[in-house]
């Protein structure tokens, strides 16, 4: 009897904001991940491991929503450290892929340590915001604090390279500071030396080449030189994206059907293979899908009391409408091509496990905002 009000409780018709998108947007990716096998002998297990990353993913989101919540902000600083080790350990003993040595190759799949970053970090970030609101932390060594927590796997991300992970980084943080109650001075500050350092970049990227080559490597400027011409860069890709889109119909072409080649199909270009497969059409209908989740997280981010769980709540939101907009922009040709995927559609274990990891903690501080209510 107890275990089907359990079921009730996390099937009610709020929850269905949550779960019923999510499992539109999850039969969506099972097409992309059976047309993929398709495009290349490489893809053919895809679909399978797809699979076995949702169940996996949808048990991890259950569990969560039954454990103890406290304890995982509690735990924060082993999290981070953890990760902080992983980030290093990879760049060592990683597997390397597309020139990026980001991967533990486990076998059965690859890990991606940069992923698990994510969600130790917003964490860490908001004990530290904790500590601030305590007074137990002044503002200015809670604000160096963060900076210099971010900094650390920004950096050993930087030499994996993984320009994405960074971004994203940057975005927590900023999510974090925002909602923090630090005078707003220190963002004027900050977005000041920010547009400083831009400006001076820029300069010397279009009139002083030579000088900033000696300045950052050529490595780096090759990287960021890539960023800014995404659309020469990354032709062949890109081109036959818009391409595959601008041939799509209203209804698309289906499944098996041949396809332009394009490199990364099953994550970075899993929009572009939705709309080949579903048309516009499909395309409406994700976009709607995530709108709603979108929608699920703000509502539930303006009725949570408990201060870490609104600003887990926060960051992920951040973090979850970044991805969502830089990847489907970058589908269509308006933003470069950072290997950032589309959440749930998009091919990949690392990925896919720490977003679930992040709902089911969300669950569970709905619940436990709930029951104080």
């Amino acid at each position: 009897m107890l275990h089907t009000k359990n079921m009730k409780k996390i099937f009610d018709k709020n929850n269905l904001l949550l779960y019923l998108p999510l499992l539109i947007i999850m039969i969506f990716s099972f097409f992309c991940m059976y047309q993929a096998k398709f495009i290349k002998s490489i893809y053919n297990m895809h679909l399978v491991k797809q699979i076995l990353w949702y169940v996996i993913g949808f048990i991890m989101l259950f569990i969560l929503q039954r454990i103890k919540v406290r304890k995982i902000f509690d735990y924060s600083l082993f999290l981070y450290m953890g990760g902080i080790i992983l980030l290093i350990l990879v760049l060592f003993l990683g597997k390397e892929i597309n020139g990026a040595k980001a991967w533990f190759n486990l076998k059965i799949f690859n890990f991606q340590p940069s992923e698990f970053m994510k969600i130790s970090l917003l964490l860490y970030l908001i004990h530290l915001s904790e500590l601030f609101q305590k007074k137990k932390l002044k503002e200015i060594e809670f604000i160096g604090a963060c900076f210099l927590a971010t900094f650390i796997p920004s950096l050993l991300v930087f030499l994996e390279p993984d320009t994405g992970a960074i971004i994203i980084y940057l975005l927590l943080l900023f999510a974090v500071l925002l909602f923090s109650g630090i005078h707003k001075r220190w963002f004027i500050i900050a977005f000041s030396l920010l547009f400083f350092l831009l400006l001076t970049f820029f300069y010397l990227y279009f009139y002083h080449q030579d000088l900033l080559i000696k300045w950052i490597g050529t490595s780096f400027f090759y990287r960021v030189d890539r960023l800014l011409n995404f659309k020469d860069g990354n032709g062949l890709q890109l081109n036959n994206a818009l391409t595959t889109i601008g041939n799509a119909s209203f209804l698309g072409h289906g499944i098996q059907k041949e396809l332009l080649y394009v490199p990364e199909f099953p994550t970075d270009f899993v929009f572009t293979l939705a709309i080949s497969i579903f048309g516009f059409l499909g395309a409406i209908i994700l976009l709607i899908c995530y709108f709603i989740l979108n929608c699920y997280f703000i509502h539930h981010l303006f009725n949570i009391k408990q201060y870490a769980y609104r600003l887990f709540i926060n960051g992920f939101l951040f973090l979850f409408v970044f991805q969502q907009m830089q990847n489907i922009l970058m589908n269509i040709g308006l933003f470069p091509i950072m290997g950032i995927p589309l959440p749930f559609l998009s091919y990949g274990g690392s990925n896919m496990f720490i977003y679930f990891i992040c709902l089911g903690i969300i669950e569970n501080c709905i619940k436990k905002s709930n029951i104080v209510a």
